[in-house]
């Protein structure tokens, strides 16, 4: 399968959606030059969109992300992962041990679980390279990506946590003339989206098919001995502190330090009366708890910011392309090809199968807009107005925005880059395989939401 890099793919999508809104989307009298600078100003905008889905958007989900990679370095995790790799004796077991593991952590966290399954599977590489053992390796580095398919239905995805955010959902249909604020709940908890009786059987049935296909499969693809030296991570020096440096080595501050923030985010949760458990539950919370426990399982401020060094190495490419998807947003946005396909697939859905048709448009916009958070910023208006129009499940219909935008990450690099960067494996090697993980997953939300 040849395919150029991400940042090529993000350059060719954005050309795409430039050419698409300036022949679909002109309007009527102006002419195609004045259109393209008008384009041109919708992409500047999304590029530096300093919004709640925007820039500021980015700076959570990358520190997310960071925050993700930094625990996936701590001791305990490191432990974790070499325990795991002990069962990994071939291609086929190996499969299934990375799929499992990482479909676990990604429903916490698809920051963590994106890294912890990229450092899984190179750990895995590295020891089958140590033992001259043959492997198909692009395979183990799919599987690590399986993540980025089932963490929209975890307690950090975006549509879900913005759903669960006192006011969130009026404020986006608040310009509305037809909407009726009254009839929309001020928030939706988790109960009824992530913990739903529909999203548990999906992710049940994820946990279980993926990797029982992935050992199958493992079975029959073609392994071969590793060809590449994969350098180990690098283990730091505890050098000794004298004067102030001690307190970048002490395990008091550190853990002191990362307890408070844990201590308050469970009182934030549980005791704060303005703050119900089931609400505080958002990007930031999150990142909170996450930069609470790197900390503590660092145990010194040292060995955290070491991690960081090298976690946000990783990031480069999402830093350098998320601006270039922003600007995408933008020209969806503000020429109306959002609005025009999510209305396209209202008006020819019915109670039942608008569930359905929001599946499918969802993984089409995910394709060019590779952003949770940022699709339910522009998808998420339409899907609230028609949910009242027809008197459906808006619940419902947030989970199958949430599917559609996970599944076709199996389709789209984008979040690969830090995999990548991490196993040395190219796009074109995982993507055969991303492709059937595509393919089963896709069968699993169709069914689901068919029966539910």
């Amino acid at each position: 399968m040849l395919l150029p890099s991400p940042f090529a793919i993000a350059v060719i999508l954005t050309i795409l959606t430039f050419i698409f809104a300036l022949f679909a989307t002109i309007p009527a009298e102006t002419s195609h030059f004045d259109y393209s600078l008008d384009l041109l100003s919708f992409w500047e905008a999304g590029l530096w969109d300093t919004g709640p889905g925007g820039l500021y958007f980015a700076f959570q989900m990358m520190f997310l992300l960071v925050l993700g990679h930094v625990l996936a370095l701590s001791k305990p995790f490191s432990f974790l992962i070499d325990r795991l790799t002990y069962y990994c004796t071939n291609t086929s077991n190996s499969a299934f041990v990375v799929t499992f593991a990482t479909i676990i952590v990604s429903l916490f966290n698809w920051g963590l679980g994106l890294i912890f399954g990229a450092i899984l599977a190179r750990k895995i590489g590295e020891k089958f390279s140590a033992n001259g053992q043959s492997i198909n390796y692009p395979m183990i580095g799919a599987a690590a990506y399986v993540g980025l398919m089932v963490w929209h239905g975890g307690i950090s995805g975006s549509a879900p946590l913005k759903a669960s955010e006192s006011g969130n959902l009026k404020s986006m249909i608040s310009e509305s003339s037809s909407a009726n604020l009254d009839l929309i709940p001020d928030a939706i908890g988790f109960e009824q989206t992530v913990f739903s009786a529909m999203n548990v059987s999906v992710m049940l049935c994820l946990l279980i098919i993926i990797p029982l296909a992935f050992y199958f499969i493992g079975k029959k693809v073609k392994a071969k001995p590793m060809e590449m030296e994969l350098k180990p991570h690098k283990m730091w020096e505890e050098d000794k502190a004298v004067g102030a440096e001690k307190i970048d080595a002490s395990f008091i501050f550190s853990i002191g330090f990362g307890s408070i923030l844990i201590i308050y985010a469970l009182l934030k949760a549980f005791y704060i009366p303005d703050h119900p458990s089931l609400k505080v539950i958002n990007p930031n919370y999150i990142n909170l708890i996450l930069f609470g426990l790197a900390l503590i399982l660092h145990g010194n401020f040292k060995r955290f910011l070491h991690a960081c060094e090298e976690a946000i190495k990783d990031t480069t490419g999402i830093l350098i392309q998320f601006p270039l998807y922003f600007g995408i947003m933008g020209i969806m946005k503000s020429s109306g090809l959002v609005a025009m396909t999510s209305e396209y697939f209202a008006e020819i859905s019915s109670g039942d199968s608008f569930p359905i048709f929001t599946f499918f448009s969802a993984g089409l916009i995910n394709i060019f807009v590779p952003s949770g958070g940022g699709q339910w910023a522009v998808q998420g208006p339409i899907l609230i107005e028609t949910c009242q129009t027809l008197n459906i499940s808006l619940e419902k219909s947030i989970m199958a925005l949430s599917y559609g935008d996970q599944l076709t990450n199996m389709l789209q690099p984008f979040w690969a880059l830090p995999l990548l960067g991490i196993t040395r494996l190219k796009a074109k090697q995982i993507m055969p395989y991303t492709l059937l993980l595509f393919l089963i997953g896709g069968l699993i939300f169709l069914i689901n939401l068919l029966i539910f």
